[in-house]
């Protein structure tokens, strides 16, 4: 016959796990209305984040608030596809100030995301801004400095553009203490450029 007392030690240890349960219940069903909730909003934010990063990337001043930068952009940038590649148009009325593509590639953690600007002959860039990217904070991470931004404008295009100092040509600093992330963006930007310099300038 069960022992008495060894069913009443067991009968409480229902609860704890029951209670764990519903809570655990509750809280997830709590954060998935929260998300439910807030989905367009953070949809809306990081399409503004995107624009705002383009409006920098062609060297135009870029709002504070987000209702402007959401004005500027639509006043002023227009997207368009050529043969499958997705690029950006800023213009001033009839006169186009650049172009814009989106570039990729493999940082040491994760993928890096940004946009390259180039003048209306192809012959500078106006400028780079990265999206998103995992690089660790205070070492890759520094690419989302205004400093290291900042340094590729007006950079000549070139068959191999960016070229990090003191090498014959540089025109570009690294990030000290991050040798693979700023070797994948040299990377990546020199593949990006290439591929407009021999794939979109003459067909735009």
């Amino acid at each position: 016959m069960p022992n008495p007392k060894n069913q009443k030690k067991k009968k409480p240890l229902v609860y704890p796990v029951v209670f764990m349960v519903v809570l655990t219940m509750i809280f997830t069903g709590g954060l998935a209305s929260l998300n439910a909730f807030t989905i367009d909003r953070i949809h809306a934010q990081e399409s503004v984040k995107n624009q705002a990063s383009l409006l920098y990337a062609f060297g135009l001043d870029v709002p504070e608030d987000m209702a402007n930068i959401q004005t500027l952009y639509e006043t002023t940038i227009s997207e368009k596809t050529l043969n499958g590649t997705s690029y950006y148009v800023a213009a001033r009325g009839q006169d186009v100030l650049g172009y814009a593509f989106p570039f990729s590639g493999s940082g040491l953690w994760g993928t890096i995301w940004g946009y390259v600007a180039v003048t209306p002959d192809f012959n500078e860039v106006l400028g780079i801004d990265f999206i998103k990217h995992a690089e660790t904070p205070g070492l890759g991470g520094r690419i989302s400095e205004l400093w290291f931004r900042e340094q590729f404008r007006g950079i000549v295009i070139s068959d191999q553009s960016i070229v990090y100092r003191p090498s014959d040509g540089g025109n570009a600093d690294a990030i000290t203490g991050a040798t693979l992330t700023s070797q994948a963006v040299r990377n990546m930007l020199n593949d990006a450029l290439n591929h407009i310099e021999n794939n979109i300038k003459g067909a735009l």
